[in-house]
């Protein structure tokens, strides 16, 4: 799951990746209006982080333009602004939710999981496939009822995997979901982050498996017998 932080403080940003990251979260950073609209025009979100105190200009602008433009991505608008008509004017404009700085990473992260499982989100909060669970909101696997714990990495592999829902994913379309813009993305860590995945699925007896699709990309199987390496379909 990837996040944009929209936010002007190097320290509070840095804390956000950090932390966030920890929790199996993505997360970019932008340090004004212009670098998040940017990010917004060439990347897919599943929540932003708006402050409102930009150099460039009030969040409440770029709120205002993405839910004219019927952009639905769930806003949690981070401010020092605490009066009460600051907080009512976010949420008036569009704002999912509204938390005053300063503020503990454990309220955000609550906050940040009460948004994104509201009824009507286009994201799925529970994911299955064959005997595989994935609760999106608390990051957790079960695999035939137990509970599997999975780096940040491969949690997003299988996310990008189990929701194309046997769909080809490409080598690109799985980085877009595993690796935040200050993440390193060296040769051969993703098809390692794979392999590694794809060995533990198999252990822990997951009836799904990774296939890789020749000069395509990846895909979730649920065939038993079906070979790890796929030709394209013509």
């Amino acid at each position: 799951m990837r996040l944009l932080a929209i936010e002007d403080e190097p320290e509070l940003g840095r804390l956000l990746t950090s932390n966030l990251g920890r929790l199996g979260l993505a997360v970019d950073l932008a340090g004004s209006l212009a670098d998040g609209r940017s990010l917004l025009a060439t990347c897919s979100y599943d929540l932003i982080l708006l402050d409102l105190r930009l150099p460039d200009g009030s969040g409440l602008d770029l709120l205002r333009q993405l839910r004219a433009a019927r952009n639905e991505t769930p806003v949690i608008v981070v401010s020092a602004a605490d009066a009460v008509e600051d907080r009512v004017t976010g949420l008036h404009e569009g704002a999912d939710d509204y938390i005053v700085k300063p503020f503990a990473i454990e309220e955000l992260a609550a906050r940040i999981r009460v948004v994104l499982r509201r009824p009507g989100r286009a994201l799925g909060t529970t994911l299955e496939s064959g005997n595989v669970t994935f609760q999106t909101i608390s990051r957790t696997v079960e695999i035939a009822g137990r509970g599997v714990v999975l780096p940040r990495r491969e949690l997003g592999i299988l996310e990008a995997l189990m929701r194309a829902d046997g769909r080809v994913v490409t080598r690109e379309g799985l980085e877009e979901a595993v690796y935040s813009l200050e993440d390193e993305r060296q040769s051969n860590v993703l098809e390692s982050s794979i392999s590694r995945l794809r060995k533990r699925l198999q252990s822990e007896g997951a009836t799904i498996g990774i296939r890789v699709v020749r000069g395509v990309g990846y895909r979730i199987s649920e065939a038993a017998d079906t070979p790890e390496t796929l030709e394209a379909e013509p």
